[in-house]
């Protein structure tokens, strides 16, 4: 059996793979589209070529297509769910992967809103509210940081506000929270 030389490239809709070989009758060369491979089987004067394909992610076989040219065998394959690919074929022992969204979509480019939200899960669950205010602090433009300075210092400790268009205009009340009462101690 012989081996050629073949290539892939692609689009956000379709993958195109170029088998190298001259001088190929049409009526010699068989291509078979399944949802996730593709197989050429070809006649060649002395010879016959096999290329079997599992696909990285799975295709539409209706509408996927060859043509033969004197230089190549060209198959457009039509995909199911735009995107690229990071590979044309997958492992032998994995299946396709899936990228359709579980929500409709009008977009070209696929999130993983899943992965996202447990990434926000993970970094609010690790930090504490003080790297919080500490970041917000870091983060504000100098009236921000006025704001918070003013309302903790004179509320005591009990009430923390980024808002200096409040805070500016008068003294801030200790506010301590609900079910506790406030003491002042005195020398």
């Amino acid at each position: 059996m012989t081996t050629l030389r073949h290539d892939w490239y692609e689009t956000e809709s379709q993958v195109t793979i170029e088998i190298f070989l001259k001088n190929q009758k049409t009526e010699d060369v068989k291509v078979e589209f399944t949802k996730d491979s593709v197989s050429v089987h070809a006649k060649l004067p002395s010879d016959v070529y096999d290329l079997e394909l599992n696909l990285f992610q799975e295709i539409n076989p209706e509408r996927s297509s060859f043509k033969v040219l004197t230089t190549k065998i060209e198959i457009r394959l039509c995909k199911t769910s735009a995107g690229k690919w990071s590979v044309l074929e997958r492992k032998p022992d994995e299946k396709p992967e899936d990228k359709t969204p579980s929500y409709p979509t009008s977009s070209l480019i696929k999130h993983d809103w899943d992965k996202l939200e447990k990434e926000i899960e993970k970094d609010t669950s690790s930090q504490d509210v003080g790297d919080l205010f500490k970041q917000i602090y870091m983060s504000g433009d100098p009236e921000v940081r006025r704001a918070m300075n003013k309302s903790f210092l004179e509320s005591n400790g009990t009430v923390l506000s980024t808002n200096w268009d409040e805070i500016g205009k008068r003294k801030t009340e200790v506010k301590p929270p609900s079910g506790t009462e406030f003491k002042t101690f005195e020398n």
